[in-house]
C-alpha cells in the first residue's frame, strides 16, 4: 500500500498534466477545451487534495500500465532495434571482412596480447 503522501504527489502530478493537456488548444490555438483531459485531471486533484487513499487503486493500476509500456520497452522495442539494426550492421562488417576487435584464430601464436606503446603520463592533464 503506497502512503498518503505518494498518493498525493501522483494525483497532483498526472492532475496537473492532464490540466495542462486539456488547456493546451485553448492557450496556444483559440480551440476549444479538451475536456476528456480537463474532467480527470480535476477529479485527480480534487481527490489528492481532500481524499489521497481513494487513490490507491488508481495508482495501482498506473503502476501496473508502467510495468507493461516498461516490459515492452526493454523487450520489444530493443529487440527489434538489435535485428533491425545491429545485426544488418554485423553482417555487413562480415562480409566485408572487418573485425575490430581481431578475434581470428592463431594456434602458432604464443599471445593474443596486443602490445601497445606506452603513453605519456602527461596526457591525463588536459583532459577536456
Amino acid at each position: 500500500m503506497p502512503t498518503t503522501k505518494t498518493l498525493r504527489s501522483f494525483g497532483l502530478l498526472i492532475g496537473a498534466i492532464l490540466v495542462c493537456i486539456g488547456l493546451w488548444p485553448l492557450l496556444w490555438r483559440a480551440q476549444p477545451l479538451r475536456l476528456w483531459a480537463l474532467l480527470p485531471g480535476g477529479a485527480l486533484i480534487s481527490l489528492a487534495l481532500v481524499w489521497p487513499s481513494s487513490l490507491a487503486l488508481v495508482y495501482h493500476y498506473w503502476m501496473q500500465l508502467g510495468e507493461t509500456l516498461g516490459w515492452i520497452n526493454s523487450h520489444i522495442i530493443l529487440g527489434v532495434v538489435f535485428y533491425l539494426l545491429f545485426t544488418p550492421i554485423g553482417l555487413f562488417m562480415r562480409l566485408r571482412g572487418r573485425d575490430p576487435m581481431r578475434r581470428t584464430l592463431a594456434p602458432e601464436a604464443e599471445s593474443y596480447r596486443v602490445v601497445r606503446q606506452p603513453r605519456d603520463a602527461g596526457h591525463m592533464r588536459h583532459q577536456f
